[in-house]
């Protein structure tokens, strides 16, 4: 422990590898693993034939439509008491207007992802339409997380609203280099229900599967309710949170942030 402790030191605690985890008897997140568009350009078994290299029961938590600041901080905070980390899928248009709260996903060590500026139907888009949502979201993202406006994504994880997608607009985040991320199963928190209903749904649903990338929107007051009984759920059912993060040297780049 007390080399971990040291070692953490040198490496800094920017790096979300070194954190320790002050709750010895939290959830934690069991490893990182680096996703390259080169082999696994689309993931997710909602939307596309492949997922990532999960193990029996390993979940990678996903959260669209954010920053919400009001439910967001608390999401985050269920996150940080059990040492979790997921990633962020956020749209521009929230980015520009929460800045710090963008800030504060990633300071936490949450991995940033991309969801278009205004959440269209993409599918129904032009290829140069679709092109501008998708750059203007990501500008608008590395604005508010680096003070910087640019349409190179620091994080290159890009996920369509609502899973719709043209295979020109796939093409095109290929092209770039861009994982697009689909999901294995989700809570379905754009239905109207009670916290006790998505928590039933969502972990009746990660039973029959076993593992998989798991959709949720931290926009939801819903999802916020339930997320410390969810965490809970993965600690005392032997579930392992996986903590998704690019390949190379675009992860050291955000990390410094």
């Amino acid at each position: 422990m007390a080399l971990g402790a040291v070692l953490a030191g040198l490496v800094g605690a920017t790096s979300p590898e070194a954190a320790e985890c002050p709750r010895k008897d939290a959830l934690g997140t069991a490893r990182v693993l680096s996703v390259d568009a080169k082999t696994t350009p689309r993931v997710g078994l909602k939307s596309f034939p492949q997922t990532l290299p999960l193990a029996d029961r390993e979940v990678v938590l996903t959260f669209d439509d954010g920053p919400h600041p009001p439910t967001t901080s608390k999401v985050l905070a269920a996150l940080a008491q059990e040492c979790v980390r997921a990633t962020f899928f956020l749209i521009g248009l929230h980015a520009s207007q929460h800045p710090d709260m963008v800030k504060r996903i990633a300071s936490e060590g949450h991995t940033i992802g991309h969801h278009t500026f205004s959440h269209p139907f993409m599918a129904r888009l032009p290829l140069d339409k679709a092109k501008s949502e998708i750059d203007r979201g990501i500008a608008a993202d590395e604005l508010a997380l680096h003070g910087v406006s640019t349409t190179t994504p620091s994080t290159p994880f890009f996920r369509f609203p609502y899973f719709e997608a043209t295979p020109g607009q796939l093409d095109l985040l290929q092209a770039r280099g861009i994982v697009v991320f689909g999901a294995d199963l989700w809570a379905s928190d754009w239905n109207e229900m009670t916290p006790e209903q998505e928590l039933k749904l969502v972990t009746e649903r990660l039973a029959a599967s076993g593992k998989g990338i798991i959709l949720f929107h931290d926009p939801k007051a819903r999802t916020a309710a339930i997320m410390p009984a969810f965490l809970r759920y993965l600690r005392e059912n032997g579930y392992r949170v996986v903590h998704i993060a690019p390949a190379g040297p675009a992860q050291k780049h955000a990390d410094a942030h």
